[in-house]
């Protein structure tokens, strides 16, 4: 699911990577909520208190709201940067370095929350922002713009669109099409809620560690990528071995 990229992309990768992503983003965004009464998987509401902060001239919190916005952009820039450069030494791990750098900041933020909501809370809420700008920049790359897993807005005005389609498509590739999509949306949302309500859950109990949760879940994609791909080559190996076994005995 994170391999996979052009014609070798399927709707079966994208509905993985949107089930996984969207479910560590729901944790993310309920947890950091909770933690510090903020939104830590995008920027939207963030532009709108700057806004009014600078017309109220009270600009040293006009400042704190663009530095959420700019974390959130300086993850995005950071994981295609990586990305890039990645991508003209070893194509095996262009799309794993950004979600372990991802998981290895959850981890951190699991760890030594509670200590920054006492002394820095917008040092964590910066943090998480870049974790989803990362995040979203990476599964944006990977699916070809047809992903995206931090926020919803965008989502549910698709899904509207496309579901209002259902009365007007009547060829049978056109519908297929927009069943497609439909699903691939529904996917997020529903894992998004998902992730948000284990996140409301655990908060109560566990704080901030509920952020190793959310990295677990992205280590375990990652190791079950590799895994696959490695089956997948044994196994192609395997018959290719076969094949050969076969034409020399005949």
């Amino acid at each position: 699911m994170f391999r996979h990229k052009g014609k070798t992309r399927t709707l079966k990768h994208n509905l993985r990577i949107a089930s996984l992503l969207s479910f560590v983003a729901g944790i993310v965004n309920v947890t950091g909520f909770l933690a510090v009464q903020r939104l830590t998987t995008n920027v939207t509401g963030h532009f709108a208190f700057f806004v009014d902060e600078i017309f109220k001239l009270n600009f040293w919190l006009g400042f704190i709201y663009f530095l959420y916005i700019f974390f959130f952009f300086l993850g995005s820039f950071v994981s295609n940067l990586i990305v890039e450069i990645i991508s003209k030494k070893n194509d095996r791990f262009i799309y794993v370095i950004p979600t372990v750098f991802e998981s290895f900041i959850l981890l951190f933020l699991a760890v030594f929350g509670q200590f920054m909501i006492s002394q820095n809370p917008n040092f964590l809420v910066c943090s998480l922002l870049f974790a989803m700008g990362l995040q979203n920049s990476l599964v944006t790359t990977i699916s070809n713009s047809t992903v995206r897993t931090t926020h919803l807005t965008g989502l549910f005005t698709d899904l509207g669109i496309e579901l209002s389609q259902l009365f007007f498509y009547k060829q049978k590739d056109q519908k297929h099409k927009l069943f497609s999509s439909i699903k691939l949306r529904l996917t997020i949302i529903i894992f998004f809620f998902l992730g948000g309500l284990l996140g409301g859950i655990f908060y109560s109990t566990l704080k901030l560690f509920v952020l190793a949760i959310a990295a677990t879940v992205l280590i375990i994609g990652i190791l079950y990528d590799d895994l696959k791909l490695k089956l997948i080559k044994q196994n192609r190996n395997h018959n290719n071995e076969k094949r050969h076994t076969t034409a020399h005995f005949q």
